[in-house]
């Protein structure tokens, strides 16, 4: 899993333009992911990817940040959707690398353009999709 992860994340990187921008990633639990989002956010609950941008704006420097993704979620939800784990955790890592570089879904046009990245990115249709649009942030993680 950890070869395909770096292999992604440098194909994504490239593709947005950045092939040397460096970030971390937390391949976790639910029980972890869902502590990092009651401290970062205040949601109790585990959910699928957290992204931390290091600046401010997102993306403006050469270290993007940090994701944290849940893989039992992942393997939930790649059993449910009838896709890899791999595939999954490919969905995850895009929708949070976008974060990391400034993208959001929060209004339907952000939501529009972070979709469409997304489909392009993967080939197939990612996590976004307008009926996405979310309400507040949170105060440093993005989901």
């Amino acid at each position: 899993m950890a070869r395909r992860v770096r292999l992604r994340v440098r194909a994504v990187l490239a593709a947005l333009g950045r092939p040397e921008a460096g970030l971390s990633i937390l391949l976790t639990t639910d029980g972890r992911i869902r502590t990092l989002n009651r401290r970062w956010r205040d949601v109790d609950h585990a959910t699928d990817v957290l992204s931390f941008p290091a600046d401010d704006p997102p993306g403006s420097g050469p270290y993007l940040g940090d994701l944290a993704v849940s893989l039992d979620i992942a393997s939930r939800r790649a059993r449910q959707a009838g896709r890899s784990l791999g595939d999954e955790v490919d969905r995850y890592l895009i929708h949070g690398i976008l974060h990391l570089v400034g993208h959001d879904h929060l209004r339907p046009g952000e939501a529009r353009q972070m979709a469409r990245l997304e489909d392009e990115l993967l080939g197939r249709a990612g996590m976004v999709t307008e009926s996405t649009v979310t309400g507040s942030p949170g105060r440093r993680a993005r989901r």
